[in-house]
């Protein structure tokens, strides 16, 4: 059956992926499909008891969305393996996380354990493989979640976990474009500047998000760092210069892109500047993972710029083509 072409609040609310809490649908996950009309979900271990509750959980939150005539939902997680996994034992497998990863066939081993677990509780998006990259002697930030090796290691190791969670189902995103191996500061607590030469990023840094764009990753992450010799106003999250012009202009990916969780701290704007950002840069999902008003504010506020401004409403409507190939190829 012909779906009815969407109005401005479903324009709007399938370009917000938002956190809620609880185990259960509740009244707050059913307000966020009924009214919001958002159009993806994501969970956090506060949400996850055991595979029957999940899978209920995501099950009723599919089945509000039909019953709206919405797209099916994003449900999607952060299940890294090591000190990022939100979906814990005893009930799905400990993975040491991307540091013990040395080989595609380890690659390959966590990705498929990890599609099929995802699946079978009704999660439809891992938001992994982290493709930073760590520099040999620099204290990173992310020293605990990347990848050994130099940028083609990660590049190969990356691809291979890509290709195995979508070969089985699963929706992977590449985080966390451009690149936040080379920062020490923390984006949930402040603002990491990288003032780093866009000939260095180039040749190493961009690597391994270029041959994800190449492996065909449903999404990439933006991250929540001022690079400063590729924008010096705005965060990448945030950065038409890096979203556009980078990322999709010269990397040519066409795929869905989104923001990291706009609650960190590193985002000190308000919301609503945020999405008008977020609109001018062209990026699809605006991630709010807390409880609270950003979430309502920013589907209210993408719906009134969307509805006053008809550059934004046609880059509206592209956006919702990306969201919608990409949900239609994986959940319908």
């Amino acid at each position: 059956m012909t779906r009815q072409k969407p109005d401005y609040r479903e324009l709007s609310g399938q370009r917000v992926m938002a956190g809620f809490e609880g185990t259960i649908f509740n009244k707050e996950v059913e307000h966020l499909i009924c009214e919001l009309k958002i159009g993806g979900l994501i969970l956090f271990a506060g949400n996850i008891d055991d595979p029957d509750q999940t899978r209920k959980l995501c099950d009723q939150a599919q089945a509000c969305a039909r019953a709206e005539g919405l797209p099916p939902l994003f449900i999607a997680v952060d299940q890294e393996g090591g000190v990022v996994a939100r979906l814990k034992a005893p009930w799905f497998t400990a993975f040491p996380g991307n540091p013990a990863i040395k080989s595609r066939r380890e690659a390959e081993t966590f990705a498929m354990t990890t599609a099929a677990e995802l699946k079978g509780v009704g999660i439809n998006m891992d938001l992994a493989p982290v493709l930073d990259i760590a520099p040999k002697g620099f204290h990173s930030i992310m020293e605990s979640r990347v990848f050994p090796g130099g940028p083609d290691q990660v590049a190969k190791l990356g691809t291979r976990v890509i290709e195995t969670l979508q070969n089985n189902g699963i929706m992977a995103c590449a985080k966390h474009f451009p690149g936040i191996g080379r920062t020490r500061l923390d984006s949930h607590f402040e603002l990491p500047v990288l003032d780093a030469d866009p000939a260095l990023l180039e040749a190493s840094d961009l690597v391994p998000f270029v041959a994800a764009a190449k492996s065909d990753v449903s999404a990439m992450m933006l991250s929540h760092i001022l690079y400063p010799q590729l924008d010096p106003v705005w965060p990448a999250s945030l950065s038409p210069k890096i979203a556009v012009d980078l990322l999709r202009n010269r990397l040519g990916f066409q795929g869905v892109v989104m923001t990291d969780d706009l609650d960190m701290k590193a985002i000190k704007h308000d919301i609503k500047i945020c999405v008008t950002q977020i609109l001018r840069s062209q990026i699809d999902i605006t991630l709010v993972c807390h409880r609270g008003p950003d979430i309502e504010t920013a589907v209210l506020e993408i719906e009134r710029q969307i509805a006053d401004d008809e550059i934004l409403h046609t880059m509206a409507l592209e956006s919702m083509a990306r969201i919608q190939t990409l949900k239609t190829k994986y959940l319908q």
